[in-house]
C-alpha cells in the first residue's frame, strides 16, 4: 500500500533541502576564499626575499647614480639624480639612459628609484632654539604652544633629565596612559617628533594634510590656538635627523630658506626664483647669491649655515613583484667621496 506525503510535509522537505544546499554552498565558498587567502599569503611570504633584495638593489642603483653624476662644483635640482633635465656637463651622461621610474631587475620584478638630498632641510639635532621657535611661529601657533613644543624637543634631544621651563623629560612621559622614557639622545628618525610633548599629527604633517595616521602615542595640546590659517608645511618638511649640517641653497625650498633668514620669505622666494628661472641658474657658492641681487645682509646670514653641496641623500625605492602590492624601502646615503658612498641605514615601511 503506497503512502503519500502530505503537501505540507513535501513543502518542509523542500525547504530543508534548500537550506542544506545554501549551507553547503556557503561552506564551499568560505573554503575557496580561505584557500585563495592562504595561497596569497604563501605567495607573499615566498616573495619576501625578492622584495628585500630588489629594495637593496634599488639602493645600490642610487649609490651608483650619485657616484656617476658629473663633477659639477655644486649640487642642484636641475641635475639628473634629482630628476631634473640635466646640467651642461650631463649632456652625454650615462644617467640619461637609466629608467629610474621602471628599472627591470627580473622578469616579474622591477623598481622605481627616487633620490632626494637631505641637506635641503635643517638638521633637527643641531637646530638652535631660535630656529625651532621660528618654525612654529611660521606655522601660526600661539606663544604658549611654541614654548611648550620647542622646549620639549630640546629636552628630548639633550643628554640630561632636567626639563626646561615648559619642556618635558621622562617624569612626564612615564605619567602617560602608555608610558615611555624621554630619549635624551639625538633623533634618528624624524617620526620620533610625534612622541614629543605637544607635537600633533597636524604639526608633523602640515595643517592642510589629511594623509597622516594617528599614533597610539599621539599628543594633543589642551591649550593654545593658531593665530592664523594652518601652514602648508609640517615639521617633516623642514627638519631632518641626518645631514651634513649645512643647508644646500640650490635644493632647499622657500620655507626652509626663510627659517634661516629669520622669517624673510621675500628673500627666500627670490633665491628660489633665481635658481629656477628661464636661465636655469645654479649657485656655485653662497657668495653667488649676489648675482641674484640678494641683499648682502641675507648672504652673510646664510654663509654660516649654508653651502651649494649635498653630502647626505635618501633613496626611496618602490619594489614591484608580480601582481603583489608594492613595498617601499628607504636608504640613507652618505657621500664620503664619489667612490665611497655609504649606506647608513636601510629599512622598509
Amino acid at each position: 500500500m503506497k503512502t503519500r506525503l502530505s503537501s505540507r510535509s513535501a513543502g518542509m522537505a523542500l525547504i530543508l533541502a534548500m537550506i542544506a544546499i545554501f549551507v553547503f554552498s556557503a561552506l564551499a565558498a568560505g573554503f575557496a576564499l580561505s584557500m585563495k587567502v592562504e595561497a596569497r599569503l604563501a605567495q607573499t611570504s615566498d616573495a619576501g626575499q625578492q622584495f628585500l633584495w630588489a629594495g637593496r638593489a634599488g639602493a645600490e642603483l642610487a649609490c651608483w647614480t650619485l657616484a656617476n653624476h658629473p663633477p659639477d662644483p655644486y649640487d642642484s635640482l636641475t641635475q639628473l639624480w634629482a630628476g631634473g633635465p640635466g646640467s651642461q656637463t650631463e649632456s652625454n651622461s650615462i644617467l640619461r639612459y637609466v629608467p629610474f621610474d621602471h628599472y627591470q631587475i627580473d622578469d616579474n620584478v622591477w623598481v622605481e628609484v627616487r633620490i632626494e638630498d637631505l641637506d635641503r632641510k635643517i638638521n633637527i639635532n643641531t637646530a638652535t632654539p631660535d630656529i625651532i621657535q621660528q618654525v612654529f611661529n611660521r606655522m601660526n601657533y600661539g606663544p604658549d604652544v611654541v614654548s611648550v613644543v620647542s622646549d620639549s624637543i630640546l629636552d628630548w634631544i639633550d643628554a640630561d633629565d632636567m626639563p626646561r621651563a615648559a619642556g618635558a623629560e621622562s617624569d612626564y612621559y612615564q605619567g602617560l596612559p602608555m608610558p615611555y622614557y624621554a630619549k635624551n639622545a639625538p633623533i634618528d628618525d624624524i617620526a620620533e617628533l610625534r612622541l614629543i610633548k605637544g607635537v600633533t599629527a597636524e604639526m608633523f604633517e602640515g595643517g592642510s594634510s589629511t594623509n597622516y595616521v594617528r599614533s597610539a602615542f599621539e599628543h594633543k595640546l589642551g591649550f593654545g590656538a593658531m593665530t592664523g590659517p594652518p601652514a602648508d608645511f609640517g615639521l617633516k618638511d623642514i627638519f631632518t635627523p641626518v645631514s651634513s649640517g649645512r643647508v644646500n641653497i640650490n635644493t632647499a625650498d622657500v620655507n626652509v630658506l626663510s627659517m634661516l633668514l629669520s622669517g624673510d620669505t621675500n628673500t627666500a622666494a627670490a633665491i628660489v626664483q633665481a635658481r629656477t628661472g628661464p636661465d636655469g641658474v645654479d649657485f656655485r657658492s653662497v657668495g653667488d647669491l649676489g648675482r641674484a641681487n640678494i641683499p648682502a645682509q641675507a648672504i652673510q646670514q646664510l654663509n654660516s649655515s649654508c653651502s651649494t653641496r649635498s653630502l647626505v641623500y635618501q633613496a626611496h625605492v618602490v619594489v614591484h613583484v608580480g601582481d603583489l602590492p608594492p613595498r617601499d624601502y628607504y636608504a640613507t646615503l652618505y657621500l664620503n667621496s664619489p667612490m665611497d658612498i655609504r649606506i647608513l641605514n636601510f629599512y622598509w615601511r
